[in-house]
């Protein structure tokens, strides 16, 4: 026989009426469990520094940040296929060599469409996959397609390639071969088959060691080749044919390896030596034999150097220039990869050749970037870093203006950093860029963020104002954080919720606006885990009514003021100095009434509030930097002044306006109606909204001026950026021969860089 005990409940002094809800079990877990949360936070905090997208000087901290870049790839899931065939005519290129590599790759799997250009001596293949087939999975059905193409598809000599493993932005750093001068002055002194050369076989090879680097192509000048002009009346005269002396350079370029010969019992390896290396080397090479006497090379023609054929050129400020482009490898992280470049460069550049001029001066080959994609992601992180920093001291400084009271202040001011900290794992964890949309998310997702420390911070300082003597602060906090955990929960996941049909949004707009319900999803989530797991035990330290007859209770106030002189030396004066006068202001409570210690307690709150405010002029600079730092005070503080003066006054006579419109609802209600029209008649347009007036009515002198007044917001894909930069696509006619499409840039590339405000031109033409 057994007997069965009924569980008692939980008699000890801290024990919480836990129910049988989810919620209410998570709530006391974490009331309980203040040290795990502790931990947790601390990992939080580290770990959301730790891979932060923005430059966060942080040396004694392991970084992997969040890969960033400027704006989100919107583009297709392409692999472009390139084949050469050297001499011939775009039509012979496509019927030869696009149209049967286009289908053959049609019937790779995975593909939804195929599609190519020819040109001279030229095929590319965009071979465009489903989004949701693996990048690299791509890419390996398309080389074993190419590796099992039936004999005889292509033309001899023709061998298709597939392209770097690289996006349409994965263009990030372009750069030119400069001479100059140890001043930085342009002076040159170097070819472009020199240059040509010194990128093509030095700093190519140097960029292309860079991790996370896919390709680094050459542009502009001359690819240095040897070159046979051989004499008509010397192959007529010997009888020999142009097939025949390339048939004897081509079996004289080459080492022959032989068996091996034993001699006093050492064994050596017998070869042939033909590589060729020098024009003195090819100038000996036989090409045949007349009446038993060799006829050598140089015997038919003349040889030296000279420049290859090419199809393209590069121009700097009117004169030619070499240079490259580094393309970042799909996947990586562009601020890594552009980090690296630079400091390759920096290793290499030492190396590079220098000589002097005619006229004494040194010049010396520099590699001087005219796109640098860095800037414009530094710039974009910095825009969306300041405003989230402003975005925290506004708040901080709402907070503490509206509620007066320095522990509130902090829950709700730590919830926001913590909550983003949080955001950034969850983005490192789920492989969501950083960009532009990803951020902004985060920056429109604030004030719903900071709605819930406001609404679970007063409901815990209403309930412990109104609990009965002798309750626990633990249970005064609980039954606070429950009675509106729910509502809390509800209001996040009606947003969340209302996020989701963009997560399944497809093609660019998908690309483009997912990241932003990602950021904007991992936002409020996180900031309800904070709010609901972080807050209430953290509320039990900062909101306990304490006796201030013990001293023992002002050993955290004396910290504040030695730690606040540690920052005013170290970090920041102004943080520094409020810190210190707000502990000792809590620590002079000891010795006055409680009224005065009221009096106290507002004065630390309003130094706060004045640090804050200063803290956000400095960092804001609403009037610029020129205007100086107390004409930016004094606006701040006007507008704030002003907003928080207008709530003031709206929460002292709420309950009378809205006794007023439940009393006046017509007339009330004619005023978001009104809104609803002006802002109808804004978006859409006058002629969207009256289109079905007759025409004498359009007409009318008054709705024809709402017409002008009211043509309707415009619209545009892509969010505006300015790169400080202006590209510039003249088109010439197909004829034209590439000297004098170069002739044309140049001209135009003097012309612009004539204008004061240009720094640079650089123009780009045909094919590398």
């Amino acid at each position: 026989m057994s007997m069965h005990t009924p569980e008692r409940p939980d008699q000890s002094p801290d024990a919480l009426p836990v129910g049988t809800g989810l919620l209410e079990r998570i709530l006391a877990f974490c009331q309980r469990q203040k040290v795990v949360m502790a931990l947790l936070a601390v990992l939080t905090i580290v770990g959301g520094l730790s891979v932060a997208p923005f430059d966060w000087r942080l040396p004694w901290l392991l970084r992997a940040p969040v890969p960033v870049d400027a704006i989100p790839n919107i583009g297709e899931n392409q692999q472009i296929v390139f084949s050469e065939w050297a001499g011939r005519s775009p039509r012979d290129v496509e019927q030869q060599v696009t149209y049967p590599l286009t289908t053959a790759l049609l019937g790779v799997a995975g593909v939804k469409t195929v599609r190519s250009n020819s040109s001279f001596g030229l095929s590319e293949v965009y071979v465009v996959f489903d989004d949701s087939v693996d990048y690299y999975f791509a890419r390996t059905r398309i080389l074993e397609k190419l590796a099992s193409l039936a004999p005889g598809l292509l033309p001899p000599g023709v061998t298709p390639r597939l392209g770097p493993d690289a996006t349409a932005l994965g263009q990030i750093f372009w750069y030119t071969l400069d001479g100059l001068d140890p001043q930085g002055r342009f002076v040159g002194g170097f070819e472009p088959d020199e240059l040509r050369t010194l990128q093509d076989y030095y700093l190519r090879y140097a960029l292309l060691a860079v991790d996370g680097v896919a390709e680094a192509a050459s542009i502009g000048g001359f690819v240095r080749e040897y070159q046979v002009e051989l004499n008509p009346q010397q192959l007529k005269a010997y009888g020999i044919s142009l097939e025949d002396v390339a048939a004897a350079i081509q079996k004289a370029n080459i080492d022959v390896g032989a068996r091996t010969v034993e001699i006093n019992r050492v064994e050596y390896l017998v070869r042939g030596l033909g590589f060729i290396k020098t024009l003195d080397d090819l100038g000996w090479t036989l090409v045949a034999t007349r009446n038993d006497r060799p006829v050598f090379l140089n015997q038919l023609g003349a040889i030296g150097f000279g420049p290859a054929l090419r199809q393209g050129a590069l121009d700097k400020d009117g004169h030619e220039a070499v240079g490259g482009v580094v393309v970042t490898r799909f996947g990586a992280n562009p601020m890594e990869v552009i980090a690296g470049v630079k400091a390759a460069i920096a290793r290499i550049e030492p190396a590079l050749p220098k000589r002097t001029l005619a006229d004494g001066t040194v010049s010396q080959v520099r590699v001087v970037p005219f796109y640098d994609r860095s800037g414009l992601i530094r710039e974009t992180l910095n825009t969306l870093d300041e405003a989230l920093a402003s975005e925290i001291l506004v708040t901080v400084l709402v907070v503490l203006a509206m509620v007066l009271h320095m522990g509130a202040s902090l829950l709700v001011s730590a919830l926001l950093p913590l909550a983003v900290l949080l955001t950034f794992l969850a983005m490192k964890a789920f492989g969501v860029e950083a960009n532009i949309v990803a951020l902004a998310g985060i920056a429109i997702a604030i004030g719903t963020m900071v709605d819930m420390g406001i609404i679970l911070t007063e409901n815990i300082l209403r309930r412990r104002d109104e609990a009965p003597p002798g309750e626990r602060l633990n249970l005064t906090v609980f039954l606070a954080s429950r009675e509106v955990g729910g509502a809390i929960l509800a209001s996040i996941a009606t947003t969340v919720i209302g996020f989701l049909p963009v997560f399944f949004m497809t093609g660019a707009e998908g690309k483009l606006f997912r990241p932003l319900a990602f950021t904007k999803t991992f936002a409020l989530t996180a900031s309800l885990v904070v709010a609901l797991g972080f807050i209430p035990p953290a509320a039990e330290l900062l909101l306990r009514k304490r006796d201030w007859d013990r001293a023992r209770d002002f050993s955290p106030y004396e910290i504040a003021v030695y730690l606040g002189a540690v920052l005013a030396f170290f970090l920041d004066a102004v943080a520094g100095v409020a810190m210190a006068v707000m502990g000792g202001l809590y620590l002079a409570r000891r010795f006055v009434s409680p009224q005065r210690g009221v009096m106290l307690t507002r004065a630390a709150v309003g130094t706060a509030v004045a640090a804050v405010a200063v803290l956000l002029a400095r960092h804001w600079l609403p009037l610029g930097p020129e205007r100086g730092i107390g004409r930016n005070l004094i606006f701040v503080a006007m507008v704030l002044g002003v907003w928080l003066g207008g709530f003031h006054l709206f929460h002292r006579h709420y309950a009378r306006v809205l006794s007023w419109c439940l009393e006046h609802k017509r007339a009330f209600l004619a005023l978001p109606a009104s809104l609803v029209f002006l802002g109808g008649l804004v978006w859409l347009g006058f002629g969207a909204l009256f289109g079905w007036l007759p025409e004498f009515m359009r007409s009318s002198p008054p709705l024809a001026a709402l017409e002008r007044a009211f043509p309707g917001m415009q619209k545009e894909f892509m969010p505006p950026l300015d790169e400080g930069s202006f590209l510039y696509m003249p088109t010439t006619m197909p004829h034209a021969s590439t000297a004098e499409v170069l002739d044309i840039v140049q001209r135009q590339d003097e012309a612009l860089r004539a204008v004061p405000e240009v720094a640079s031109v650089v123009g780009k033409l045909g094919r590398a």
